[in-house]
């Protein structure tokens, strides 16, 4: 199974503020629905939270420590490679990891692909993806896209897979 990692980020590795994305940005969330469609995505308690819903036509896989902790419509996972056995033995070929931070730091070392949207801005942000070396990585597809009104930032969306 591939592992991936699906992240927007900004010029300073910036992905949230208070818990909600810094920007609004139309064509990564649709490129998010494309990737992500019929797959398990694999989040923290967090970002689930701030997602505030079940995904729609996606196996939504919850990492927490809390040994109690449920969420209708959604599978439960204490640990990152818990999770990653959850999707392998439903027969998943690739997986994606949605955030936050701590399961980005988690993933990161493991993933075999990075899906990444650079912001072209340093917005005001208060949780960050992980320091990273794109030495490890080759980019496979690079696509630029310019500001327009449903798109409050211009980004490029890159795939990466791990050398």
């Amino acid at each position: 199974m591939i592992l991936s990692i699906v992240v927007a980020m900004d010029e300073k590795r910036g992905i949230g503020y208070k818990n909600r994305l810094p920007w609004y940005l139309s064509s990564d969330l649709k490129r998010f629905k494309k990737l992500t469609m019929n797959h398990h995505v694999i989040m923290g308690r967090k970002t689930f939270e701030s997602i505030g819903k079940v995904l729609p036509g996606r196996t939504m896989i919850i990492i927490s420590r809390n040994k109690s902790f449920e969420a209708e419509g959604c599978l439960v996972a204490h640990s990152l490679e818990g999770a990653i056995a959850l999707a392998q033995k439903e027969g998943e070929d690739e997986a994606f990891v949605i955030g936050g931070a701590t399961i980005y730091r988690m993933a990161l070392p493991r993933a075999d692909r990075l899906y990444l949207t650079q912001v072209h801005a340093a917005t005001k942000a208060d949780v960050f993806f992980p320091e990273w070396d794109e030495g490890e990585w080759v980019e496979a597809q690079r696509i630029e896209l310019p500001v327009d009104e449903k798109n409050q930032y211009p980004t490029t969306f890159r795939i990466l897979n791990r050398k």
